[in-house]
Formats: C-alpha cells, sequence, structure tokens
C-alpha cells in the first residue's frame, strides 16, 4: 500500500477521500501543482526501473523528487487503488510535436496513463499526470469524439486505427488548433512492461530523457515548463514569457526553488546540466 498519510502531505491535500469523481479531480489537480515532472535520473545515468509503490513513495514524498510518466502515474495509480478506485495502467505512443505521425512509422509505446472507475460509476475517465509542459489538468471522459474543458486548455479524444490495435489519439486544443499528443489503447499493461518501457526511455542513448533536461510544473494560472536553459511560463488567461537562463547555477536555482526539487544525492548535477544547456 502507499503512504497515503506522506503522499496527502507532500501534495498538500486536505480534502475528501471517498472514491468520487470529485476527489479524483481534487487529487490530480493537488499532484500536478506539487509534483513536478523532472528526467534528472535519466540525465544523471540512474535508470528508472523499479516502479514498486516503496520505491515511488520513496523518490517522490519522502526525497522530493519529481518524475516523467511511469512514475508520476505509477504513484497515482497505486494511492487510487488504495482509495477504492479501479485502476488500470495503459500505455501509448507519444506523437506530439510529430504533426506528420500518421504518414510514417509509429513510435514506440513508452508513455503510460491510467483509465479510471469510482466505485459504481459507469464511466471511466483518462488521467494523466505525467506528460511534462501539456499533461491534462483534470481528468476527462473516456469517450471519443467530445470536447471536455480540464482546468487549462479543451481536450477531446478521437478514435484511431484499424485493426486489432484500435485505440484512441488525444489532442488538446493549442490556440485554437487541434494537436495531437499520443495515441493509446485500451488494453491494460502487466507490471513488467511498464517496466520495460521505463528502463528503455530512460537508458537509451538517444532518448530525449538521457540528452537533455526538462522540469514541468502546473499552477492554477499558468504552465511551467523548464527544457535546458529555456524556461516558458504559459499563462492560462495571458501571454507567454519566455527566459534564457545564463549559465547552469541560473538552471539549478530554478529546478530547486521554482520547482521545488530536492537536487542532492544523484551527483554533481551543475556539471551535467552545463554539458545539456543547449540541448
Amino acid at each position: 500500500m502507499a503512504d497515503l498519510t506522506g503522499y496527502f502531505t507532500r501534495i498538500e491535500y486536505t480534502g475528501p477521500t471517498d472514491p468520487t469523481t470529485d476527489t479524483l479531480a481534487a487529487l490530480v489537480t493537488a499532484h500536478g501543482e506539487h509534483i513536478p515532472f523532472e528526467n534528472l535520473d535519466p540525465l544523471m545515468g540512474i535508470p528508472v526501473a523499479d516502479l514498486s509503490v516503496d520505491a515511488l513513495v520513496d523518490k517522490m514524498v519522502r526525497r522530493r523528487r519529481g518524475g516523467y510518466c511511469y512514475e508520476h502515474n505509477g504513484l497515482l495509480g497505486y494511492v487510487l487503488a488504495d482509495l477504492g478506485f479501479e485502476v488500470e495502467r495503459l500505455t501509448g505512443r507519444v506523437v506530439w510535436r510529430n504533426q506528420v505521425w500518421l504518414d510514417g512509422p509509429p513510435p514506440a509505446e513508452t508513455h503510460q496513463v491510467l483509465a479510471v472507475r469510482p466505485p459504481g460509476d459507469s464511466e471511466r475517465y483518462l488521467v494523466d499526470v505525467g506528460f511534462g509542459g501539456q499533461t491534462l489538468t483534470s481528468p476527462i471522459r473516456l469517450v471519443a469524439d467530445e470536447i471536455q474543458q480540464t482546468r487549462h486548455e479543451p481536450y477531446r479524444l478521437r478514435r484511431y486505427g484499424n485493426g486489432p490495435a484500435d485505440g484512441y489519439v488525444l489532442e488538446a486544443s493549442i490556440r485554437d488548433e487541434w494537436r495531437a499528443l499520443y495515441t493509446f489503447t485500451d488494453q491494460p499493461r502487466l507490471q513488467i512492461d511498464l517496466q520495460l518501457g521505463s528502463w528503455y526511455v530512460s537508458t537509451y542513448p538517444e532518448s530525449t530523457f538521457v540528452v537533455g533536461l526538462s522540469a514541468s510544473l502546473i499552477t492554477a494560472a499558468a504552465r511551467w515548463n523548464l527544457r535546458g536553459r529555456n524556461l516558458t511560463v504559459h499563462h492560462r488567461d495571458g501571454p507567454t514569457e519566455k527566459t534564457r537562463l545564463d549559465n547552469a547555477a541560473q538552471v539549478l536555482d530554478v529546478l530547486m526553488n521554482r520547482f521545488g526539487i530536492d537536487v542532492g544525492g544523484i551527483g554533481d548535477v551543475h556539471a551535467r546540466i552545463t554539458e545539456v544547456l543547449d540541448s
């Protein structure tokens, strides 16, 4: 079981814990605002292969780190199951920033999401707190062709595929244009498959998580995204601000003091960030 008391303290959550849609939405909000997306372990040469509840609680709750999709959705999945939700772990293929994906070979299936059903509810909800800069900020109903408003942008699911691998593609409305984020199927995955995917993206030499620094955090008013030395703040009801940080020391300051990440105990982070400032 997850350390629910520790988790609630980590995300500063004091609301209800009965397994309802309101609780689900509130937990997604609190999780996204307090546990950052970050890839410091792969960047520092530390494989992310242990997705057990103990490992994720130790890293993201006790050591006040963040993580990527397998870790974020892994931890929240354990919490939701302990609270009485029905949780299925699904995987998808990221097509974000690759808008010609329909005409080429599919990318690897390396993203994890959750399908969640409150007890007694006839509907399931797509929950994803681990997609970095464009992650869902609210659960959405797992139904196709319906525009659903989140705390930030509208999203929608469309049916995708013409065979046994049929599934969905998740799209977000960004600057009035629908952009595909990832495809996924409705087939629950075994833990060993998730471990393999996480190990791969955290060790493959050309993985974006190995060659460059990424961090993201959501607030009620904005999305904070860091890539290398470039910090971008997308205000929900306003402009986008872009800042080019001068050096690794400034990047570290943002990671620790804006994103709230404890970078201790994982090696010479300053030196590694210096190497990937412009990645």
